[in-house]
């Protein structure tokens, strides 16, 4: 067993482990309610611009099939979006995103490109020699904005586009609530005409909507603003999903060092007065060995 000063030296070490925990989760609460009230004030623009394409999908019906991101893209491959976190702390966030993926690649006989937002992603990719078309670090995750989005969305238009792929998935961690964030696919490109048009009810309601210039240029205009939505959602709400962890990560943390701490101050506290105590009979039989 330990001796005291031993004990003393732990106790000081998880008492400083402690501040430290302490410290990041209030950090990582900060950042948690920024980026969650970021999150919430999107979905909002993102509802009202899904209904808005919907309705537009469904008043030009067949025709919306003809456009090229309504089309199943003429390559072999398909190209997935991963997001993951710039770094680590952040308990299980990662490791159950890595497992929804990995349970995808075995099913998909497919080659898979990658594009990547997160270093850990990236390397996860590499130590099982997957292909990293496109890693993003302009902007860096936690400064993304509406046009760091953007350029993402557009960034994988283009791919599709070039004829290299045959759809486009996107794999984020979606924000539940502080304590859920679950893994989850979109299939980004390309976009199901049935799913905007819903059950048909925008083509019921069209009869006294005047459209200028027409309902074609309009949609043209309006989807890719739709895609760009949709990347700065998964994007913010993976970065919510990141700081929501490792939130309840260092809070763990912190737990866990104080009952170490609460347990070693009890061995100590034992030592100590096992110590005095021998002590005490030591002069005792010393006092009555001289009488």
């Amino acid at each position: 067993m330990a001796g005291i000063r031993e004990l003393r030296g732990r106790i000081k070490s998880v008492g400083n482990i402690k501040q430290i925990t302490r410290a990041m989760e209030m950090v990582a609460t900060t950042k948690l309610r920024k980026f969650q009230d970021r999150a919430i004030a999107s979905r909002p623009y993102a509802e009202e611009i899904s209904a808005l394409v919907g309705h537009l999908a469904a008043v030009l019906g067949e025709e919306v099939k003809k456009r090229p991101l309504f089309r199943q893209g003429e390559g072999d491959k398909i190209a997935c979006l991963l997001v993951s976190s710039e770094r680590g702390l952040c308990g299980a966030y990662n490791s159950n995103l890595f497992r929804k993926l990995e349970g995808w690649l075995a099913q998909e006989p497919r080659e898979v490109d990658f594009f990547v937002y997160g270093r850990k992603a990236y390397q996860f990719l590499k130590r099982f020699d997957r292909k990293v078309e496109r890693l993003f670090i302009d902007p860096m995750l936690e400064e993304i904005d509406y046009r760091g989005a953007a350029r993402t969305a557009n960034a994988l238009q283009e791919a599709f586009l070039s004829g290299a792929y045959s759809n486009v998935r996107v794999l984020y961690s979606a924000f539940e609530s502080m304590a859920k964030y679950v893994p989850t696919w979109i299939d980004f490109l390309p976009i199901e005409a049935e799913a905007l048009a819903g059950d048909g009810e925008g083509a019921k309601n069209t009869g006294d909507v005047i459209l200028e210039p027409d309902a074609g240029t309009i949609f043209d205009r309006l989807v890719p603003r739709y895609l760009e939505t949709r990347i700065y959602n998964a994007l913010i709400e993976a970065l919510t999903s990141e700081y929501a962890s490792r939130r309840m990560s260092m809070k763990n943390a912190t737990d866990a060092a104080g009952d170490m701490q609460s347990e070693l101050k009890s061995i100590y506290n034992r030592k100590r007065q096992e110590g005095i105590t021998k002590d005490l009979l030591d002069i005792v039989g010393g006092a009555e060995a001289l009488r």
